[in-house]
């Protein structure tokens, strides 16, 4: 069972409420070692994060900021950034401020040591983990794994359907799931399109003859990709002022899974500004060795094999 979380999970529930009410129950939680989370307030002109944990003000002292912040492995704007945000942290002592009041001395890096510990260090490829978005970029998508410790998710590993920007598929804050796809040098990297469906799976929720909704990809001189789902698009015959981004009204003609192809004719197309929509999963379970995504009776295999990449760690 995981007991490590991205930042922000943790905020709202019972058990980190309670533990935040009291100074009695903050002593309890340092002397179990217990991680909780509390929303970062200010970042001072020496770059510590003040926090509110309700019944007393705490401190994260810059160096206690992040893994790699003492080292200088991290910038500051790591810490600037988590300003108004969930931040986990483990309650090293107490002290006082200027005025006398009581503050507590926090540790972000040591929640996350912790974390990286009991629970990073341990993942394998193959393990299907929660993860948030945290921030993206034109090449791929950066996600929490838990106590802010951060891995990278490469843009053509997010769908089977290639996109321009990870933006059309998630947004910053947004809860998935993700595969472990490898492990270098201790850094994680991780996949998504594995838990989205095989072609049979995506095709199984269309029918020949029915006009459906889809989304321009990209358009070629032979025709025009539109992706039905994530992971299953279609080709189409050129049609004029057609261009990637677009939404589009399509008709299905056939559906071919032995050549894992999806026969369309474009009814209409329109722009539309939308956002990711919730994510359907197909994968329900918490490890997967091997991902098929063609059919069986097709003669081209596309597949992920996680157990050759455990091999090679």
């Amino acid at each position: 069972m995981i007991e490590f979380y991205p930042e922000g999970w943790l905020i709202d529930s019972e058990e980190n409420k309670n533990l935040l009410s009291s100074t009695s129950n903050l002593i309890e939680a340092q002397r179990t070692g217990k991680i909780l989370e509390a929303r970062a307030i200010i970042c001072d002109s020496e770059h510590n994060l003040i926090l509110e944990l309700g019944c007393m003000k705490g401190i994260i002292p810059r160096d206690e900021c992040a893994i790699g912040i003492k080292e200088g492995v991290v910038r500051d704007i790591a810490i600037i950034s988590k300003v108004n945000k969930p931040v986990c942290f483990v309650i090293t002592g107490f002290s006082k401020d200027s005025n006398g009041k009581t503050i507590a001395l926090l540790s972000r890096r040591l929640a996350q040591e912790i974390c990286n510990e009991k629970y990073i260090s341990t993942l394998v490829p193959g393990d299907v983990v929660p993860a948030r978005i945290t921030h993206m970029e034109p090449f791929g998508a950066f996600a929490d794994l838990g106590c802010g410790i951060v891995s990278f998710l490469s843009i053509d590993s997010i769908s089977i359907s290639r996109i321009a920007h990870p933006k059309e598929r998630f947004s910053n804050g947004m809860d998935i799931k993700a595969v472990v796809k490898s492990i270098e040098n201790g850094r994680i990297n991780l996949t998504h399109k594995e838990l989205l469906g095989t072609w049979q799976e995506n095709a199984d929720m269309f029918s020949i003859g029915e006009t459906v909704a889809g989304i321009v990809r990209s358009v070629e001189d032979y025709g025009v990709f539109v992706e039905l789902s994530p992971n299953l698009a279609g080709l189409a015959e050129v049609k004029a002022d057609v261009y990637p981004g677009q939404q589009a009204s399509v008709y299905i003609k056939n559906i071919i899974p032995e050549k894992m192809k999806v026969k369309l004719v474009i009814i209409d197309t329109f722009d539309y500004n939308y956002s990711p929509s919730s994510i359907k999963y197909f994968f329900d379970g918490n490890h997967m060795d091997n991902f098929i995504y063609s059919p069986s009776n097709c003669n081209k295999l596309i597949q992920s094999d996680f157990q050759s990449d455990l091999t090679q760690q």
